[in-house]
């Protein structure tokens, strides 16, 4: 649709010029940086950093109807810089020009109901939000197309030279960082540091394909991480975790698009997320507590983060029911088939006690809550989901047990409806779904395959030679085996 097509009050504020006034702001001190140089925690004191638009009062001038009214009417509008996450460009970086901004076909990712046959079994209806159908095949691309165009604004500042950006990852931010700094060519360097052995097949071909330095180290996530920090705090680097503010801002549009789904009807609604390097839980509950400032939104929805008992601080830190009390303690990681969840000290953890704090305040106790599932019951949970037609990834089945533990809990009325986060493609996890089938998984697992969620090739071998009857006699026991009704007449 074309701009001339729109109505006369919308038309104009179809594609925005850059405004506001970007900073970085810390959440311990309260210092502010300006974006001009690459901070991803602050110098004084060493805390993190959210993105903050010191002239973002000028957006509650419209009232709420008027933004559901823009972005409904935007998702017609066929220019690239505004679709996808960017559809929502005055909430994400209003101070960066159009022309600098990577779209890759990220964002917007479909909203997928379970049939009735898995709601029946699950005691609820929920939907599968599939991100996993992002560019590179996970969430990250949402960050990573925020994080990206802010570099590509930056590199086209007098003097800003050629930049490496890199990042630590368990395999999926590598794959994003890869093909968006990709497509940036010779403007930005990538290189990506991965916990040797501790990433899939499937994995680690992607930011090879990209082009990427791909480095591996030995240890787990946590391990590679304290490596990168160290490179952003000493050399001039682009730190691309989640660390990084633009990735968390990107981020942010996974709320926008799920209240846009609803109609921006938010009662009765919960979003179950797994949480990692807490990075996605941070953003997501903070699109939502922006979209209700600006009058988008009445209602908060529920929010639930999922950890398995192999990687789960934030789940040990929220079990103390005194705030006051409660102390956060970093764990050592078991292996996950969760494998983007398997973080034992998430980055963002600071920035997920501020935003759940304010989401208690504005929605009540009990409105954001952790919980915590098995190996076991993440396996079971994603192949049930994809017999019933999901592509859900690992972290989409830790989604659904979380969901599962959460309504068995009672933290999830049954007659509120959830959207359960799918991180990424199921192909990108392959590996486990055949050790489950193979029943090859190693002990510290602790996986043993349920026989009906196995399923295994079977090879028909005809009992004739002769090539005349060899397809009739297939035929007759694929019949056989099936229990197949013959043609009348």
């Amino acid at each position: 649709m074309k701009p001339q097509d729109f109505p006369d009050d919308i038309r104009t504020h179809l594609i925005p010029e850059p405004t506001g006034e970007m900073i970085y702001r810390c959440l311990e001190c309260g210092a502010e940086y300006g974006i001009t140089e690459l901070l991803y925690t602050c110098p004084k004191c060493r805390g993190l950093f959210l993105l903050e638009d010191k002239n973002e009062a000028r957006l509650k001038e419209r009232p709420g109807v008027f933004w559901r009214r823009l972005f409904d009417h935007r998702k017609m509008l066929n220019l690239p810089a505004l679709k996808g996450i960017f559809l929502f460009y005055e909430l994400i970086a209003p101070v960066i020009p159009l022309a600098d901004i990577i779209y890759l076909g990220e964002g917007h990712t479909p909203q997928v109901a379970a049939n009735d046959e898995l709601a029946g079994e699950v005691g609820a209806a929920f939907y599968f939000k599939n991100d996993g159908q992002n560019p590179s095949a996970s969430f990250k691309d949402r960050g990573m197309a925020a994080a990206l165009s802010y570099l590509n604004f930056l590199v086209r500042q007098p003097g800003a030279g050629r930049l490496l950006a890199i990042c630590a990852s368990t395999g999926d931010t590598s794959a994003s960082a890869a093909l968006y700094a990709a497509y940036l060519g010779d403007k930005v360097a990538s290189a990506v540091l991965l916990p040797h052995g501790k990433v899939t097949p499937q994995q680690l071909a992607q930011p090879l394909g990209s082009g990427a330095r791909v480095l591996e180290i030995p240890g787990v996530f946590d391990d590679c991480m304290k490596v990168v920090e160290s490179l952003a705090d000493n050399y001039q680097v682009a730190l691309l975790n989640s660390k990084n503010s633009w990735r968390i801002r990107g981020q942010e549009s996974y709320a926008y698009e799920i209240a846009q789904w609803f109609d921006y009807d938010l009662a009765k609604k919960a979003v179950l997320v797994p949480i990692g390097n807490a990075g996605n839980i941070t953003a997501i509950m903070q699109g939502f507590l922006r979209f209700q400032d600006l009058g988008i939104i009445d209602t908060l929805p529920r929010i639930v983060g999922v950890q398995s008992r192999h990687a789960d601080p934030v789940f040990r830190y929220y079990l103390e029911p005194d705030p006051a009390k409660r102390v956060f303690v970093p764990v050592t990681v078991t292996p996950s088939v969760a494998q983007a969840a398997m973080i034992g000290n998430p980055v963002s953890m600071p920035r997920v006690i501020r935003l759940v704090n304010e989401y208690h305040c504005r929605a009540g106790a009990g409105s954001v809550a952790v919980v915590q599932v098995s190996e076991q019951e993440i396996m079971d949970s994603m192949l049930l989901a994809n017999r019933c037609g999901h592509i859900a990834c690992t972290q989409g089945g830790e989604s659904l047990a979380g969901f599962r533990a959460a309504l068995k809990a009672g933290l999830i009325p049954e007659d509120e409806v959830a959207v359960l986060d799918a991180t990424a493609h199921h192909l990108k996890f392959i590996g486990f779904q055949q050790m489950y089938f193979e029943d090859a998984f190693p002990p510290e697992f602790e996986v043993t395959p349920k026989p009906e969620y196995q399923n295994r090739p079977q090879l028909l071998t005809p009992k004739t030679g002769d090539p005349e009857q060899k397809t009739a006699d297939l035929a007759g026991q694929i019949a056989a085996l099936l229990n197949l009704t013959p043609k009348k007449g």
